[in-house]
């Protein structure tokens, strides 16, 4: 999976969210040890209590401020075998309704921070023949109505990691972007609740599906790359039709 040596250690950031949690329990299980980092400090010690104890180390830190700090953190450990970007911001609602602020968080949140922190945590990865791992979206594909610069921020993160892979060809470290469809999250119970629909986590791809796909990922032989996955929920049968009546002219 990685270059022989230590344990392998992964940084994950929105490690308490959905994906990003699932990805968590699924690293640990294989053996990493893991840098966590989300904003709440709080849930951070809260989540690295239900690991393995001396396995999981914390940072919390806002990504749209602090992102050097995060790498400062990083860069303090013995090694860096993979990095999982899993933090993300949503928002919603027409185009040019869009606030400065809100616009300048999608950016730096979606965008700015993973390009900075892959480029400042890059010579680790390449000593250790490492990975990076973009949790974009299928937004990042395509794109809908009110969703504009939220689309334009995770197609911007596609482009970036995209050249990304091209630049550090020969390198050792692969790059993987998965782009999952609306997911059981908070975030996605949000978006529900934003648009006054009820939340059914039920319709939506289970966080642990994902985490199973980058798993899988992970574990190919050094000698194959996946570079992008796309996911998405699989429909669920329509309601049986109720029993049929008798027939009329």
């Amino acid at each position: 999976m990685f270059a022989a040596g230590e344990r392998p250690l992964a940084l994950v950031t929105g490690a308490t969210g959905g994906i990003g949690r699932a990805l968590v329990g699924r690293l640990a299980e294989a053996g990493m040890d893991l840098l966590l980092s989300a904003r709440s400090g709080p849930a951070l010690a809260a989540l690295a209590d239900t690991l393995p104890p001396g396995r999981a180390r914390h940072h919390a830190c806002d990504l749209a401020r602090d992102v050097g700090l995060l790498a400062d953190a990083a860069l303090a450990l013995p090694r860096l075998d993979l990095i999982v970007h899993a933090a993300g911001v949503h928002d919603s609602g027409p185009w040019e309704a869009t606030d400065d602020g809100t616009l300048r968080t999608l950016l730096a949140v979606n965008v700015e921070a993973p390009t900075l922190l892959t480029r400042l945590l890059l010579p680790r990865l390449r000593a250790a023949q490492g990975m990076v791992v973009f949790l974009n979206s299928t937004r990042g594909l395509d794109v809908a109505e009110h969703v504009g610069p939220y689309a334009a921020s995770k197609h911007a993160l596609r482009a970036l990691a995209d050249t990304l892979r091209l630049e550090i060809q020969g390198s050792g470290i692969r790059v993987l972007s998965v782009y999952p469809g609306s997911t059981a999250t908070p975030m996605q119970q949000a978006i529900q609740a934003a648009k006054g629909h009820a939340y059914d986590p039920d319709a939506f791809i289970r966080p642990d599906d994902i985490a199973a796909m980058v798993m899988a990922a992970l574990a190919l032989p050094r000698t194959a790359e996946v570079s992008d996955i796309t996911i998405r929920p699989l429909g669920r049968p329509p309601d049986p039709s109720p029993a049929a009546g008798p027939a009329t002219a």
